[in-house]
C-alpha cells in the first residue's frame, strides 16, 4: 500500500513563493514517475509538473514553465514542488501522484492560497 503525504502549502501574497514536499512510503519510491497536479474550486484537477524516476527528466504545463521546479530526493522517498512568482490563479488544493504504469496513487491535497 502506497502512503503519500504532501506538505508546504499555505496562503501567500502575490510574487511570493512556497516549496511544497510529498513524502512517499510503501513503494520502491525511486522506480516511478512522480507528478504535481492541482485542482481549484470548481474546475477539473490538472497537470502541473512531472519528474522521471532519476530525477533527470521534467515536464511541466505551459502555466508554471518558468516559475514552477519539480525535483525529488530518492534517498528521503520525497518529491517537491518549489513555487516562485505565484499568482492568484495558482490558488487550488496541489496534490502529488505516484504512477506505476498501471495504478496511480494520491495524496490528501495540501492548499496553496495566494492573495492578489
Amino acid at each position: 500500500q502506497v502512503q503519500l503525504v504532501e506538505s508546504g502549502g499555505g496562503l501567500v501574497q502575490t510574487g511570493g513563493s512556497l516549496r511544497l514536499s510529498c513524502a512517499a512510503s510503501g513503494r520502491t519510491f525511486s522506480t516511478y514517475v512522480m507528478g504535481w497536479f492541482r485542482q481549484a474550486p470548481g474546475k477539473e484537477r490538472e497537470f502541473v509538473a512531472v519528474v522521471n524516476p532519476s530525477g533527470g527528466a521534467t515536464n511541466y504545463a505551459d502555466s508554471v514553465k518558468g516559475r514552477f521546479t519539480i525535483s525529488r530526493d530518492n534517498a528521503k522517498n520525497t518529491v517537491y514542488l518549489q513555487m516562485n512568482s505565484l499568482k492568484p490563479e495558482d490558488t487550488a488544493v496541489y496534490y502529488c501522484r505516484l504512477s506505476t504504469g498501471w495504478l496511480d496513487y494520491w495524496g490528501q491535497g495540501t492548499q496553496v492560497t495566494v492573495s492578489s
